[in-house]
């Protein structure tokens, strides 16, 4: 049987329609229910090329947040390392260029390493600043402003004491044997009767009347590279400042809140060590600028003796402090004998810091 042709069967439909009485309106919805098989094609064909153009489309890949990072600044060299003092080989194989220790009550000296040159000593200053305040003997519930003078501009060093803040001499002189605090410590010196001139003046006699011959203050922070002195005649200090109670309390409290207005402030200690239950330090202080290096003074009670230890210009926060740990281990492991360093600069005066 022929197949009818598409035209001619929809011709067809159209006649039956009419002829079965359906009428023009018939013949419209006829129309209308019944589209062409090329309209139909067409719909697809539209539909399909729709389907693949989102299918061939390529998704957009998530872009990845490009995190740059701007290279650390080297630290410049201390002037430790300008000197050479770092090449000294010692049999403990400390990281600090300088070191001292020796024995508090013997004086007898149990390890040495360039413990004649003159550095700067950052804010082991501070320990000469507490001990001209204690012995000045001064009204130390008298409150004292944090003025803009106090403000570091040399170093650009960060303060939570602001400007305005009260604090009594008493807690200035925490903070600052404790936490190193520089504002503090300012403010310690300018208000001293005869200001800031007479403190540093004060400073430099006392240095002199215990037999610190190197040693040379310009201000009381330690911010100041010209402030400079020797693992020599910084022991001397250590054990001069010893004596006082006020700074054996203040240098080796662990922490210590103030009220400023209606904040109150935790301070923490700058030396871990006094809150290591092997260590029995009796005074201590860190210090730190880029020309000094790290640097640690401490009277400890080790293997039974009482030990003075200055340690200057570490290469690293923590090596200061690993430093310490050293020399306690050799103290405690019995090996006594003297130690000093291999080579290096420990024969003579030198004065680093005027390089």
């Amino acid at each position: 049987m022929k197949k009818i042709p598409s035209v001619c069967a929809a011709f067809l439909g159209l006649f039956l329609a009419v002829l079965l009485g359906g009428g023009p309106s018939a013949l419209a919805a006829q129309a209308t229910a019944a589209p062409s098989k090329a309209a139909l094609g067409s719909a697809k064909s539209s539909k399909s090329a729709k389907s693949g153009s989102k299918a061939q489309r390529p998704k957009a890949s998530a872009k990845k947040k490009s995190v740059v990072r701007a290279a650390a600044k080297p630290l410049p060299p201390s002037f430790g390392q300008l000197a050479g003092l770092h090449a000294s080989r010692d049999p403990l194989d400390l990281k600090s260029s300088v070191a001292l220790v020796i024995d508090q009550d013997t004086r007898e000296v149990l390890f040495s390493k360039n413990e004649m040159a003159v550095l700067p000593i950052a804010s082991l200053t501070k320990l000469m600043t507490g001990l001209v305040v204690s012995e000045a003997h001064l009204d130390m519930d008298e409150k004292i402003t944090i003025a803009q003078a106090d403000v570091d501009t040399e170093k650009g060093s960060r303060s939570r004491l602001l400007v305005g803040a009260e604090l009594t001499r008493a807690e200035l002189l925490h903070l600052a044997l404790m936490s190193s605090e520089n504002r503090a410590a300012h403010a310690l010196g300018r208000a001293h009767p005869g200001g800031m001139a007479m403190f540093v003046e004060a400073m430099n006699a006392k240095a002199k009347s215990i037999g610190m011959v190197d040693t040379r203050y310009v201000e009381p922070t330690g911010l100041s590279s010209k402030n400079q002195s020797s693992a020599n005649d910084l022991a001397k200090l250590v054990g001069f400042a010893y004596e006082d109670p006020i700074l054996r309390e203040f240098s080796t409290s662990p922490g210590h809140q103030v009220a400023v207005g209606r904040r109150t402030l935790d301070f923490k200690n700058t030396n871990r060590l006094v809150k290591n239950p092997a260590w029995e330090i009796g005074l201590q202080k860190t210090g730190y600028i880029s020309e000094a290096g790290q640097c640690l003074v401490m009277q400890a009670r080790v293997a039974g003796r009482k030990l003075i230890m200055v340690f200057l210009d570490s290469a690293g926060k923590l090596t200061r402090l690993a430093d310490a740990e050293r020399v306690r281990r050799w103290m405690e492991s019995g090996n006594q004998a003297p130690a000093r360093a291999l080579s290096g600069a420990a024969d003579l005066p030198l004065r680093i810091a005027s390089l």
